[in-house]
């Protein structure tokens, strides 16, 4: 089936690109991505996929629009403090795009539901807020073989790194531990840049329609490191630990565990290797 005369003008600009075109379009539209958590890094990566025509986006988000959200999670607006974020971003990216499917899932993701949730998807994005939502994530996506694209942010930088199962380095194998509690500092503690968030979720996006359409070289392996103050970007070789928990060769984790007992403040990431 083409597309109709509507798609061809909505997304001309990219159907012209020759690892696109019209077959690379119907392959968006016809693909599905989850997006955890409906924040700073869930805001441009929704946004742009959306605009990209990925035709099934989900976001789960347990949360409500404050107006602290609004510098740096810009699927929100002034008037949608106090709405459910996930409804909030339904009402924005249906407006951006209406020939799409918004899913607002309006709870968390926990070890009950990981599985059943991730198995109506083909690539998870986690731009969670919490050190055991990223570990949950990471071990129920090894588990299940979907690809998984993380990203983190605080002060001005920040860090994507992209898991195909079987394929590379998992989010274990790069941080093996979630920190002690009170390790590091939460957004209203340390701060985050706005414009960083955006600069991380966009680079997630990329990698997001990367691995659903086979492009080019996803971050699988690679930690790219993006320090905005200092205006650069810096790779940081990453492998699979034969050791790993959930990945490696006798792993010890064989089904989703819950990390909740684990008292995380933050909202952001913890120091990257070479980070100080």
């Amino acid at each position: 089936m083409g597309l109709s005369k509507e798609q061809v003008a909505r997304y001309s600009r990219q159907l012209i690109l020759p690892e696109i075109g019209v077959q690379g379009q119907q392959q968006l539209l016809a693909s599905s991505a989850l997006v955890i958590g409906a924040g700073g890094l869930g805001s441009p990566v929704a946004l742009y996929l959306a605009a990209a025509g990925v035709g099934t986006i989900g976001i789960i988000d347990a949360d409500a629009v404050s107006l602290s959200n609004l510098h740096r999670q810009v699927l929100h607006t002034t008037g949608a403090v106090g709405e459910p974020k996930s409804r909030s971003a339904k009402a924005r990216l249906e407006a951006l795009n209406p020939e799409i499917i918004v899913t607002p899932l309006q709870e968390r993701v926990t070890a009950a539901n990981a599985l059943a949730l991730f198995s109506n998807y083909d690539v998870i994005v986690d731009g969670s807020d919490n050190f055991p939502t990223r570990y949950l994530a990471n071990d129920a996506c090894v588990l299940s073989g979907k690809p998984l694209i993380h990203g983190g942010v605080v002060h001005f930088g920040g860090q994507v790194l992209t898991v195909v199962p079987r394929e590379g380095a998992c989010y274990r194998c790069v941080f093996p531990e979630p920190p002690e509690a009170g390790a590091v500092p939460n957004c209203q503690e340390a701060g985050v840049f706005g414009a960083a968030a955006g600069v991380i979720g966009t680079l997630m996006a990329n990698e997001v329609i990367k691995v659903l359409l086979a492009l080019g070289r996803p971050l699988v392996n690679r930690l790219l490191v993006f320090e905005g103050l200092a205006g650069h970007f810096r790779e940081v070789s990453v492998r699979r630990n034969p050791e790993c928990a959930v990945c490696g060769d006798n792993p010890t984790i064989r089904e989703v565990v819950s990390l909740e007992s684990i008292v995380c403040t933050t909202g952001q990431e913890a120091p990257w290797p070479g980070n100080k």
